[in-house]
């Protein structure tokens, strides 16, 4: 006989105190910590138990009792279901104090090393259409919440948007997104319109059929963009669709100036092993910085928030400290972006990065702006950055890393180490993981400067620059 689980509780009337990570609030019952999402600091709610542990629980606000002063209208018509902007309720001043608080707490409770004072966090001058990058899949499993299956009305389940948290396979439909220039949400509906008016099948992910599988939208401060159509050819004609959608696209939308496909027969939607067509236009479009240009192409890797990138490189470049003599690696260098942006600062940088495809964007990206003295190597972090490679290239003075979301290899950070340069400027997506690099770092370096720099309003992620001195 099975046993019975015992039903979660219902917490009553409880306040919400503060922001804690991944965009949830916390609230505190008796011992237990609750970590409750969408809720604002100074709410009074009613909270359904989700998930009891031995020291914490999870919840969902069945009942606002009573709103925070600090909350505000969400501007977006699909928060609260759309996980990618979930702090639109939240003013974007308090937004940046908890990022700043985020920052803090992390590095001293993580990292335990000794800080400076850090520096108040430098928010974005856009807080909308602040993307230049967004990638929508389409399915035909529309995601439908509770209040659509209680009302026993029918749905179109063919739609495009965002794929669900925890519905790997349904899509939320998106009808308009505030991340982007206004146009992306033309585009996206001209494509969803045109497809369901012509009979074209939406990509169900279970199956691995249907025509239509994803779009990417990018675009530039040049005003370029890019649209990339990632279809799943299965029967016979689909090529011939496929041609008249994007001829659709090329008649309908004079501003694309890349528009590109290509056929996707893997079980996931990442792009970075497929190859990729042109079908009208350029197999790029320029992003510029300053006085720099660089080349972006369908697998490029460039910071998403355009404007907040230079900010975020200007405060790297300001606290390499670099004089014209330095020798500088420039770790987990994508595209090449920063190398190219402190280069004439320096007396050589030499970038090193996973993806073949972002270093030759990395070279063409110096070749573009006259820069002759970069060098850059493709291959894997911790078994290029050897010290038979510092041998051969020279010991850095300087070094420059912005490494994904994991951090650094704990090789990469002993070669380092062992490289001794006498500066380290350490750009982070993560400061969880940068405070677990710092505190490695810290038996031979100091932490003499913080800087958090919001790239992404609206959301909890945050990055932060902080630059170590060798002891």
């Amino acid at each position: 006989m099975t046993r019975k689980k015992k039903p979660l509780p219902l917490l009553e009337d409880i306040a919400i105190e503060s922001v804690a990570a991944e965009g949830k609030c916390v609230a505190r019952v008796g011992d237990m910590v609750v970590f409750v999402p969408w809720a604002a600091p100074g709410d009074i709610c009613d909270l359904q138990v989700k998930r009891k542990k031995h020291n914490f629980m999870e919840a969902d606000i069945a009942r606002l009792v009573k709103a925070s002063p600090l909350r505000v209208e969400p501007f977006c018509q699909h928060f609260g279901v759309c996980g990618g902007c979930k702090w639109q309720h939240l003013p974007y001043q308090e937004q940046l104090r908890a990022k700043q608080r985020q920052v803090e707490d992390q590095l001293r409770r993580i990292g335990k090393v000794e800080l400076p004072p850090v520096s108040d966090i430098l928010g974005s001058e856009k807080t909308r259409e602040y993307r230049n990058k967004l990638d929508f899949g389409c399915s035909n499993r529309r995601y439908l919440t509770s209040e659509e299956i209680s009302s026993g009305r029918e749905f179109q389940r063919d739609c495009i948007g965002f794929h669900v948290s925890g519905a790997f396979d349904k899509v939320l439909p998106v009808e308009h997104c505030w991340l982007m220039d206004g146009l992306n949400n033309q585009i996206r509906n001209a494509v969803r319109d045109y497809a369901l008016q012509h009979g074209l099948t939406f990509f169900d992910l279970r199956a691995q059929t249907g025509l239509l599988r994803d779009v990417i939208i990018r675009n530039s401060a040049s005003g370029e963009w890019m649209v990339i159509m990632q279809f799943h050819f299965g029967q016979e004609g689909d090529r011939a669709k496929a041609e008249a959608l994007m001829q659709h696209l090329v008649d309908s939308f004079p501003q694309i100036t890349s528009l590109m496909w290509l056929d996707n027969q893997k079980c996931n939607d990442t792009i970075g092993d497929q190859e990729i067509y042109v079908y009208h236009g350029q197999d790029h479009i320029i992003e510029q910085m300053e006085d720099l240009r660089f080349k972006v192409g369908p697998k490029s890797f460039y910071q998403t928030n355009t404007l907040q990138a230079l900010r975020l490189y200007q405060v790297a470049l300001k606290l390499a400290g670099l004089t014209g003599k330095e020798l500088v690696y420039d770790l987990y260098t994508g595209t090449g972006t920063i190398a190219n942006f402190v280069a004439r600062q320096a007396r050589q940088v030499i970038g090193i990065e996973y993806v073949p495809e972002a270093i030759e964007d990395a070279k063409e990206n110096s070749r573009l702006n006259h820069i002759s003295n970069t060098l850059f190597y493709a291959g894997d972090m911790k078994d290029l950055l050897t010290d038979d490679f510092i041998a051969s290239h020279g010991r850095p003075d300087v070094v420059i890393t912005d490494p994904p979301r994991a951090g650094m290899h704990a090789s990469v950070v002993a070669t380092i180490l062992r490289a001794a340069p006498q500066r380290i400027v350490y750009v982070s997506c993560n400061p969880a993981t940068q405070a677990r690099d710092l505190q490695l770092l810290g038996e031979a370096y100091r932490v003499v400067a913080v800087q958090p720099v919001d790239m992404f309003p609206h959301t909890p992620h945050v990055e932060n620059v902080a630059m170590l001195e060798r002891i």
